[in-house]
């Protein structure tokens, strides 16, 4: 396996035991971090276009990582969920995944998934829920998230959300791209989520 691809457990890895909040800290400590690698093929998605301009907006502690994601964008198994007849194409273009380690990482998990979630700009990921409980770090600010039946509200850089099991929740970003981490734990890690008139992954 290529260096870079423990340079990317690494870094993510490092930059989340610098966050400072006790769901994070339990999440960090409760990860065997020596995982085995999967062999995967690289797949890319139009979304890897929105990198360069994250990797100017991510602040001081994430650059390590956004950096490696930017460079080695085209290296790595890229993912979406949804099709055309789900959100429109336009959704399709600034939208995509990419699972660290879990059940189709590019590090092997059963107990944990966890990855970074691209959102290019003036979309809407609509509401969705499933059973893994889900925290998420946005590494760029300025995206409005919703959760359960509250209003939208605009999210910094390095805030912990924090979704509880079968808690619905939607983001939508503004004029900037989000880049945001994620840890999925406690349910099915490969589970699709349930959203009105679709089923996906998110």
């Amino acid at each position: 396996m290529p260096t870079y691809f423990d340079e990317l457990l690494d870094r993510f890895h490092a930059y989340l035991r610098g966050v400072d909040n006790a769901l994070v800290r339990d999440a960090v400590a409760r990860i065997d971090w020596t995982m085995p690698a999967r062999a995967l093929e690289p797949h890319r998605q139009p979304c890897l276009d929105q990198l360069d301009r994250i990797a100017e907006l991510a602040p001081p502690d994430a650059q390590p990582l956004v950096r490696l994601l930017a460079e080695h964008r085209n290296d790595l198994r890229w993912g979406q969920t949804y099709n055309a007849a789900d959100f429109g194409e336009a959704f399709l273009q600034k939208y995509g995944w990419l699972e660290v380690f879990g059940l189709r990482g590019h590090f092997a998990n059963d107990e944990v998934a966890a990855g970074l979630l691209i959102l290019g700009p003036d979309i809407t990921y609509p509401d969705h829920h499933h059973i893994a409980e889900e925290i998420y770090i946005p590494l760029t600010g300025g995206t409005e998230w919703r959760m359960g039946e509250g209003d939208f509200h605009v999210r910094q850089a390095g805030e912990v959300i924090h979704h509880a099991s079968n808690v619905s929740h939607a983001m939508r970003t503004g004029d900037e791209p989000l880049l945001a981490l994620y840890i999925w734990r406690g349910g099915p890690l490969a589970q699709k989520s349930t959203v009105p008139g679709a089923q996906g992954r998110g």
